[in-house]
């Protein structure tokens, strides 16, 4: 089973911040708090966007070093 505890806390404003902008991204709206109403297939993208930009983010870094 998935966990959602933050290894960063300090991290964790930033990382909804990421969130809400990926699903808005992917045309999925998210609610503060409980969003137990998404399917798994917008669950799923809002997860890939933000893994997408995570990994565009890295290659970028890569590039310039």
């Amino acid at each position: 089973m998935a966990s959602n505890k933050t290894l960063v806390p300090e991290a964790k404003n930033a990382l909804e911040q990421f969130k809400m902008e990926a699903a808005g991204e992917v045309g999925v709206t998210l609610n503060q708090g409980d969003n137990g109403n998404l399917t798994s297939r917008q669950a799923g993208s809002i997860g890939g966007q933000m893994v997408k930009k995570m990994i565009e983010k890295y290659e970028n870094e890569m590039k310039t070093k």
